[in-house]
């Protein structure tokens, strides 16, 4: 018989990872003393072990590799489950490759052209929102400022309840015959006059960056996020949303809002 610690030396892995081990049933050793709990395993064991550090080092995870051990070696299960496995590794490289590129070209602004973004922009997906909003088209962007704020008193008058107006979002659009700004509260109550019900689909990918101040300054950030998205070789994939996490201040020195644009791989099609 061989004592844990022999048993681990061999099969380099932890004392820790053959209790976790034992307590999921995957590898159970042949002695445990009654008395002080010790373990020992069998040398037959290695075989075991081996396989199980194998699967694991491939990437599966411990419900597949108790199938495996449990059904025995079935060539055509375990081609399916690398299979499975392949398509998630080649995944992760494709992720691993983005961020990669991503550091390379952060370190070449910062090394070479001694900049840094002004604002630290990151991807999410974005959920959808039901909002109770007022929709408007203006002429050109001058116009958007005198319609934002207006729309956002309009329809918390008609809510009125406070709870209700805690996330405030704007939408804007360009159409061919000017800008499309919808400007409303997240809102989970009836239609009611005065405002319309417009859903916010999903984004399964958004460009995401906070700015931080005066709505003087708000097309700086927004540059940003556009230089950012065309650098990850990204494109647009639907309106820009503004979510204004705090908007209270009259001279909106202490307004924190997240830039919002969904996007998408270029030459994937549009969802």
């Amino acid at each position: 018989m061989l004592s844990i610690g022999a048993f681990a030396q061999i099969g380099q892995v932890t004392h820790r990872m053959l209790r976790h081990w034992d307590t999921a049933g995957l590898l159970v050793p042949a002695h445990v003393d009654e008395f002080s709990g010790y373990r020992s395993y069998d040398p037959s064991q290695l075989e075991r072990l081996h396989r199980i550090v194998a699967l694991r080092q491939l990437g599966f995870g411990l419900d597949d590799i108790s199938a495996i051990l449990e059904r025995g070696v079935d060539a055509e299960r375990i081609a399916a489950l690398l299979r499975i496995r392949r398509a998630e590794v080649e995944q992760e490289h494709r992720i691993a490759a983005a961020r990669l590129v991503d550091v390379e070209r952060r370190l070449h602004l910062i090394e070479r052209e001694k900049h840094m973004s002004r604002i630290e922009i990151i991807d999410k997906p974005l959920p959808a929102v039901r909002l109770a909003a007022i929709r408007t088209v203006v002429a050109d962007q001058p116009a958007v400022a005198g319609v934002v704020g207006p729309s956002f008193d309009a329809v918390a008058e008609i809510i009125g309840d406070a709870h209700s107006l805690s996330t405030p979002i704007a939408e804007y659009e360009t159409l061919d015959d000017g800008l499309q700004v919808i400007v409303g509260y997240a809102y989970a109550g009836p239609d009611r006059d005065g405002f319309e019900i417009i859903e916010l689909p999903a984004a399964d990918a958004a460009v995401c960056g906070i700015h931080l101040g005066s709505m003087a300054h708000i097309a700086e950030s927004w540059h940003a996020i556009h230089t950012e998205i065309l650098a990850r070789g990204l494109v647009h994939d639907g309106p820009c949303r503004e979510l204004y996490v705090r908007a209270v201040s009259d001279d909106q020195s202490d307004w924190v809002t997240e830039l919002q644009q969904p996007v998408r791989q270029s030459g994937v099609a549009p969802s």
